[in-house]
Parts: structure tokens; sequence; C-alpha cells
């Protein structure tokens, strides 16, 4: 499994602006990008293709999702 550290665990990234804790890990699993909440680890993972997840980040970067982000 592509990903995994030297104890056969997945390798769990997080943003590093992520401040309380409530925060959404990803990880590359077998060439597809896997997420999970980061407070419920333990109850499972969603898994998307390379695909998907590019198609996300250029939504991201296009600004399509900017209206689901509560104004501070």
């Amino acid at each position: 499994m592509q990903g995994q550290d030297e104890q056969g665990n997945v390798a769990w990234r997080i943003s590093t602006r992520s401040g309380g804790g409530d925060c959404v890990e990803v990880a590359v699993v077998d060439g597809s990008v896997a997420f999970r909440h980061s407070r419920r680890p333990n109850e499972g993972m969603i898994v998307y293709t390379a695909s998907e997840w590019r198609a996300f980040v250029e939504g991201i970067k296009d600004g399509e999702f900017d209206d689901l982000v509560p104004l501070r």
C-alpha cells in the first residue's frame, strides 16, 4: 500500500491551517487519495481516484466552493 510508514500505517496528513483539530486528514492509499475525520479516525475513510482528487483541487483553486465556507 503506497503511503505507508515503516510500521505499515497509512501516513495521514492534516493541513497546517487547521486550528481546532476538527479537521479532515488525507493520505495516499494504493495510488488513490483517502479522507477521514481527524477526531473519528476509526470510523472509516472515503477514497477518491487521482482524477477525482485533481478535479476537486482544481475546483477549489477556481473558487467553485467558496460559498460553502462562512466568512469570518
